[in-house]
């Protein structure tokens, strides 16, 4: 990979990473489930008017679109404005990659590695770690809504596995169309029918900017570029190769997290947390599934790659 590539890599987990932070200030002006709909309907719009729809058969576009936009994105948002340390939830919300090997077994009868067991094994020792803390913290119910949201990427990395799309980008951007409705649904019956709207009308006043430039950010940073350019790189290079960079998704949360709104993770956290980032990396690296084929994950942000192993979201 030339040094320049490298740096896109780097750039796009740097994207990735300050996308949780750009949620957590979001949050600060709209309603977590308006906020969620908002990023996926402002893609929606022009995906539905230029983007030719991917060759895939609907129930997979439905079910990546349900279980990774609106399952994982509804719960992760609604999990921080509950509490959830922006910095953690980056990390938390890793564990979409050992839950997405263990559902491909169950409901694949993929085959796991050695590897792909230990790589488990120390996702869960952080996870449980993490749970300590935020029990400590009382504040084990938007942990538990993190690792649902986790669940929902995996949900939604087995739908994009088993649709095979032949353009990922393209079956990436359509899933933008799927959320809108059940998300605002959501807001709607649990956020009020005009809670969220009355939030936009605010944020397009003097006061409101910060929430607009963070979905600004969130969808034309987070989503189009990083999304385009990790695309790119994994057109011009093997997934081994581009795939590790993204482990640095997390380690870029949590320090913009401590650094813009002053989180300080504790001890056994951040012990939580590399054990988390190890066990996903050892658990995702290639030969950690079986030879079969072992289920991999999508990055977080829209790519959808059913050949490499899986980075974040934010």
């Amino acid at each position: 990979m030339t040094a320049r590539d490298r740096m896109l890599a780097a750039l796009v987990a740097v994207f990735w990473g300050l996308n949780f932070l750009a949620v957590r200030i979001g949050l600060d002006h709209f309603p977590p489930f308006f906020l969620a709909a908002l990023r996926y309907l402002v893609l929606a719009v022009p995906v539905v008017l230029f983007v030719p729809f991917p060759d895939v058969r609907l129930r997979w576009l439905l079910g990546y679109g349900l279980g990774f936009g609106a399952f994982q994105f509804g719960l992760l948002f609604l999990a921080i404005d509950m509490g959830m340390p922006t910095g953690l939830s980056s990390v938390v919300v890793q564990a979409s990659a050992p839950l997405t090997v263990l559902l491909g077994a169950l409901l694949l009868s993929e085959r796991v590695s050695g590897r792909g067991l230990v790589g488990i094994g120390l996702a869960v020792l952080g996870m449980v770690a993490i749970g300590v803390d935020r029990a400590q913290a009382t504040t084990l119910l938007p942990m538990a809504l993190t690792l649902l949201a986790a669940l929902g990427w995996a949900l939604g990395n087995l739908s994009s596995r088993l649709a095979r799309p032949s353009s990922p980008l393209r079956f990436a951007l359509w899933m933008s169309v799927v959320p809108p409705v059940p998300l605002l649904a959501l807001s709607a019956a649990m956020e009020g029918p005009t809670t969220g709207w009355v939030a936009l009308g605010a944020a397009l006043g003097p006061q409101g900017w910060p929430g607009l430039a963070a979905l600004a950010y969130i969808v034309l940073l987070g989503t189009v570029a990083g999304s385009g350019i990790w695309t790119a790189l994994l057109k011009r290079y093997p997934a081994g190769m581009v795939a590790p960079f993204s482990m640095l998704v997390p380690v870029v949360g949590i320090a913009a997290a401590w650094l813009v709104l002053s989180e300080r993770p504790s001890v056994l956290a951040l012990a939580g947390a590399a054990l988390v980032i190890a066990g996903v990396g050892v658990g995702t690296l290639p030969g950690a599934a079986g030879k079969d084929g072992g289920a991999q994950a999508v990055e977080p942000d829209e790519v959808v790659s059913t050949d490499r192993p899986p980075g974040s979201t934010g």
